[in-house]
């Protein structure tokens, strides 16, 4: 049974990372869903990481953890962030990282103080995923791949004719982040 995987990971300020990785069939409807339990890293990760922790945190901790504990093997997955194409190095299947696409920033503010002086506040400015050599448009949007894993370019157009009649392809990213809402809040009570 042809399979497609959508793996992201969701930062909590209290309690940390959580990762959601969702397995759905040809029709978009789920076969397996795993989360796991907020990750942190200590401060000696921190130091010793540094600028590579995410990286580290998102693609080799939680996403292949979670993409270990899957009975069915996707033939591809697809993910929201860039750090997580760190878990290529872990699965057979290609990887492609679809950057969240920046929402339209809100109109500026403008207020004035007492003094009667006017004082224009900007919302903040979207930054664009940077470009990469290993970048490509599939249905309308531009995804990347691994820069050590060229060869899933082909691959990933090939792979994903199974499943574009049937999938958004960002559509699922969605639920994820829903389904680990719920799990977060009934954890809660």
């Amino acid at each position: 049974m042809p399979t497609v995987g959508y793996l992201t990971v969701v930062e909590d300020e209290q309690h940390g990372l959580f990762g959601g990785y969702l397995l759905l069939n040809s029709n978009g409807r789920p076969l397996e869903f795993h989360c796991t339990t907020p990750v942190r890293a200590n401060r000696a990760q921190e130091i010793l990481y540094g600028p590579t922790l995410r990286e580290y945190l998102c693609g080799e901790q939680i996403a292949a953890a979670l993409v270990r504990k899957t009975k069915l093997a996707p033939r591809l997955i697809c993910t929201d962030m860039t750090e997580v194409l760190a878990v290529r190095q872990h699965v057979e299947a290609p990887v492609i990282a679809i950057p969240a696409v920046a929402a339209e920033p809100p109109a500026s503010e403008s207020t004035s103080d007492a003094a009667g002086q006017s004082w224009r506040v900007d919302a903040p400015h979207a930054i664009a995923a940077p470009k990469s050599a290993a970048s490509f448009a599939l249905a309308g949007a531009d995804v990347l791949v691994n820069d050590a894993y060229p060869q899933d370019q082909a691959d990933v157009a090939g792979i994903w004719e199974t499943f574009e009649a049937r999938i958004d392809l960002t559509e699922p990213f969605g639920r994820i982040h829903e389904a680990i809402s719920e799990a977060q809040q009934s954890q809660r009570g």
